[in-house]
Formats: structure tokens, sequence, C-alpha cells
């Protein structure tokens, strides 16, 4: 018989380990909020320092949209801290920046198992709907634990309940469902935001055009595009204003 036909398992060669992504120089770990330095304390002091420098990187990474980077460092911390929350929340958020809605999933689900926590719900109620399981994602939003949140995840909730809503073709619905009393306040610009989208999918222009000012307003982290949709409304884009610009300039030349 020839080998290649024996049954049972077979030896693989081991690819061994893969080399570490480096650290720049000024990075120290410090970084990190309080709170994961208390997730690091079940570590050794050596392993926590290099674990939280990997987690540094992760979030600047993310900040950079250096999506590649980041997945190597968070997998770093994770194989070195897979037992810390934060070292699989941070897998989890390149997972889910990247649209590998699964993998994100399952990440979040270990933090949430492992932490008590239920912080990530929004983010598990997105990845359920990235996967297109509708049903599923509106059950688990719709559970004793989402009703606890505190108001920021109860906010981002909101919003991507609305946006499972639209996904389904219920826009009339999607609308209601951002109607909650934060809507009313001015510094919630990502739900501003949603609401203006969803008006502009049911056609109410000037409705519209009205929550982007008061997104645009609220948003000074810049969290949304709000001012470039108000230009898009208004028929006004970055090529006009450089073509202006160009204009001026070949008079000046002239």
């Amino acid at each position: 018989m020839d080998r290649d036909d024996r049954g049972g398992p077979r030896l693989v060669p081991k690819t061994g380990r893969r080399p570490e992504p480096s650290i720049p120089d000024g990075v120290t770990g410090k970084e990190l909020d309080r709170s994961v330095h208390q997730q690091l304390r079940t570590l050794s002091k050596e392993n926590a320092d290099g674990v939280a420098k990997h987690l540094v990187m992760v979030a600047a990474l993310l900040e950079a949209d250096e999506l590649e980077n980041a997945m190597a460092h968070a997998e770093t911390a994770v194989r070195r801290a897979g037992r810390v929350p934060a070292a699989r929340e941070a897998l989890g958020m390149v997972a889910y920046r990247s649209g590998d809605f699964a993998r994100a999933l399952g990440e979040f689900r270990t933090v949430r198992r492992i932490s008590g926590s239920d912080h990530l719900l929004p983010l598990m109620v997105d990845c359920e709907r990235g996967l297109g399981r509708h049903e599923r994602a509106l059950d688990l939003a719709q559970s004793p634990e989402a009703k606890r949140l505190p108001k920021e995840e109860r906010v981002e909730l909101t919003i991507v309940i609305s946006g499972i809503r639209r996904d389904l073709g219920q826009t009339d619905a999607a609308l209601v469902a951002l109607q909650i009393p934060e809507l009313k306040k001015h510094n919630q610009p990502r739900l501003a935001y949603a609401y203006a989208d969803t008006l502009l999918g049911l056609g109410r222009t000037d409705e519209a055009r009205e929550w982007f000012q008061r997104a645009a307003d609220a948003d000074v982290e810049y969290e949304t595009d709000a001012v470039e949709r108000l230009e898009e409304l208004d028929g006004v884009s970055p090529t006009d204003l450089l073509g202006g610009a160009d204009e001026d300039e070949d008079e000046v030349d002239e």
C-alpha cells in the first residue's frame, strides 16, 4: 500500500512561531488606560510590558487604517495573553474593521465570556448583520443584556438596529428606531448623522440637510463625513473648489 493511502493522522513539518512585529522606539505601553493595565497584572512583568506595547501599536495602526500591520500586533498580543480581554478585544476590532465579521464575532464572544462585560454587544449585533443574519442580530439587540447597556453603548446599538431595518427594506421603521431621547441632544453626531441619512433614504431632503448640519456642528472629533454630505446636497464638490482656484491662478499668470 502506498504511504499516502494509509489511514490516520499525517505528520506535517512545524512552521515555527512567526517573528513578532517590531515596536518603534518611544512606545512604552504606558499609553494604555489604567483598566487595561489592571488586566495585564495577571501576566509576568516582562510579558505584560510587551503585550502593552503591542496593544498600543494596534490602536495607533487602526487609527492610521493600516489593518494588516495592526493585525500582526493584535495576533501577537493574543498569542502572549490569550486570556486577557483587552488582547482579544483588540484582535476582534482589527477583524471587524477588516470586514472579517465571523472572526470578530468569535473574539467579541470570548471577551464577553472571560470578562463578564456586555459592552461589545453593539458590535456583536453589527457582526451578525454583516454576516447576513438579520433576525439573529435583532434577537441579540433585544436581549435583556442589551437593555441594560449604558447610554453610549445603547446609542451605538440603536444606530445598528436602524441599519438592520434599512437592510430589510424597512426604512420607516429605521427612522422610528432612531427616535430615542438622545436624538434631541446636541452631542450625538453619529446618531444625528444616521437620522439624516435615513431621512435622505426616505426622500426627505430638506430635513436630511438640517440633520446633517446638526451632525456636522456636533462632530468635533470628525467621526462622520457630515460636512461632505452637506456639500453634496448643496451641489458643491472639492473638484469645483479646486477648479475655481486653478482658474484664479491662470488669471494671475496672464
